[in-house]
């Protein structure tokens, strides 16, 4: 029994400093995303999610974490509200794309240990926003597979360059 609480230490610290050393690669928060780059990042993501008709929500947030702009499309189910924002939390507080804990987590083992990192969501569709080489928001996206999710985002990112 003793044993297995000691491996048990040993594993959530070694996943502990590889998220540590993770972040120490990430880019550091710069001043947050302004509305008008907001709106940009929408437009791109909602005219990716038109083109394929796919009904979503997109959220972005700032660098703080806040809810910058919302939109739902006609259409989207309500239950994705949240699942965007969970999503763009995620990738704005770790500093990295949600894909990142979808990937670990599928992994299966220690990583599992993820699911109860609170804020960290495990599935594609958050995205940083970085401008001059620093974090200035994210973009969330759900209403689709993970993977169009992560697709919509990406145009969203897109159309701010």
């Amino acid at each position: 029994m003793r044993m297995d609480k000691l491996l048990s230490l040993i594993v959530g610290a070694l996943l502990v400093f590889t998220a540590a050393s993770a972040s120490a690669q990430a880019p550091p928060y710069g001043p947050p995303i302004t509305l008008e780059q907001a709106k940009k990042a929408l437009a791109g993501a909602e005219a990716e999610a038109g083109k394929n008709k796919w009904n979503v929500v997109i959220t972005i947030l700032d660098s703080g974490g806040n809810v910058v702009a919302v939109h739902r499309m006609d259409g989207a189910q309500f239950g994705s509200l949240e699942v965007a924002r969970e999503k763009a939390y995620s990738a704005v507080a770790f500093r990295r794309p949600t894909k990142v804990f979808e990937d670990l987590v599928a992994q299966g083992g220690a990583n599992l240990r993820l699911l109860r990192l609170t804020g960290a969501n495990p599935l594609e569709g958050g995205l940083p926003i970085v401008a001059d080489g620093k974090i200035i928001g994210a973009i969330g996206v759900s209403g689709v597979t993970s993977q169009q999710d992560a697709q919509i985002a990406r145009a969203g990112l897109e159309a701010l360059k």
